[in-house]
């Protein structure tokens, strides 16, 4: 019983003690990238045992959290900075905090999955690999490790207008296009917008490098607040703009001499080509200056004269009519 005692402490205590090729497998990390992280400084110096070092717990915690950063999108210099702040009591809590609020989702829009066989139904049955191929290029497909043949979906909704435009007769070469085309625009909005909000709004939370707990934490907050104004601004430009120029589009197609909501031709100002001999003949009459009013009021007085007899026309086949009943 003794013995077993005797093993199960030392169990406890090999659990806190790691040799670098036990800390590369259990964080994930490689020998390498340790050792490159002790140079950099951002894992405390391990203990020296003999001619070993020994790494604990609070290297392996370290590690996990340089991880995280790192898939945030943090640079090993910036995360230095994010450590040395918490070595000295500075406190990381509402720095994370703002890295959370920032890496979280900007849409409540649920992910979801889909096999291979469902997606080729969904594009008329048919399997394009070629397809498929761009589609996890672009992120709009995400294979999952281990399940062959099923994929994540990030954005179910990018999704089904890419199954509608296919629909209605769009290529999935010329879809794929399109996303390009349109990711590449949306991202420069999104780059302007946070270029005018951290011009207008977070740059007094930059005074510090990292910022202080209490700067974060408030930055955060209006992370929160601010979120959903940028897809509300591009929604509401959106539309307008699809308004406006799907108005104009249908006015281009439906000919220029046809005005949206009216049957008749255009009322835009024609110019017409008369006789010289008429145009000598209107300026005997009425003088050179007043060609233009003369001809208007005839061209006028003639449009009435021929709705009149038109008129008369049709009440003269109405009472023919009633004297024949």
């Amino acid at each position: 019983m003794s013995g077993a005692g005797r093993s199960s402490a030392a169990d406890r205590q090999a659990a806190a003690e790691y040799r670098i090729e036990d800390l590369a497998h259990a964080s994930g990390a490689t020998v390498r990238t340790i050792r490159a992280y002790q140079d950099r400084g951002l894992l405390p110096t391990p203990e020296r045992r003999g001619r070993a070092n020994v790494y604990r717990d609070t290297h392996l915690a370290r590690l996990r959290q340089i991880a995280d950063l790192l898939d945030r999108g943090y640079t090993l210099a910036s995360i230095k900075e994010l450590l040395d702040a918490w070595d000295t009591g500075r406190g990381l809590g509402g720095v994370l905090g703002l890295v959370a609020e920032v890496h979280g989702p900007w849409t409540d829009e649920q992910a979801d999955r889909i096999t291979r066989e469902e997606l080729n139904l969904k594009f008329g049955g048919t399997s394009d690999d070629e397809a498929v191929a761009e589609a996890v290029e672009l992120g709009v497909l995400e294979p999952i490790p281990g399940r062959d043949g099923e994929f994540l979906v990030p954005s179910p909704q990018e999704l089904a207008v890419a199954v509608e435009l296919h629909a209605a007769g769009v290529p999935l070469g010329a879809i794929s296009g399109h996303l390009r085309e349109l990711r590449g625009q949306v991202e420069q909005i999104a780059s302007r917008f946070l270029e005018f909000t951290t011009e207008h709004v977070f740059a007094r939370y930059l005074g510090h490098r990292p910022p202080t707990d209490s700067d974060a934490a408030e930055a955060a907050a209006m992370v929160r607040r601010l979120r959903p104004l940028a897809q509300q601004t591009v929604d509401a430009e959106l539309a307008r703009a699809m308004r406006t120029f799907a108005t104009r589009h249908l006015h281009h197609h439906l000919g220029a001499d046809t005005p949206l909501g009216a049957g008749s031709p255009s009322l835009a100002p024609q110019s017409v080509d008369l006789p010289s001999e008429t145009i000598r003949a209107v300026q005997q009459l009425v003088g050179p200056d007043n060609v233009s009013a003369f001809v208007a009021a005839a061209a006028e007085r003639e449009v009435q004269t021929r709705t009149l007899d038109a008129l008369a026309l049709s009440n003269g086949k109405a009472s023919q009519v009633v004297q024949i009943d």
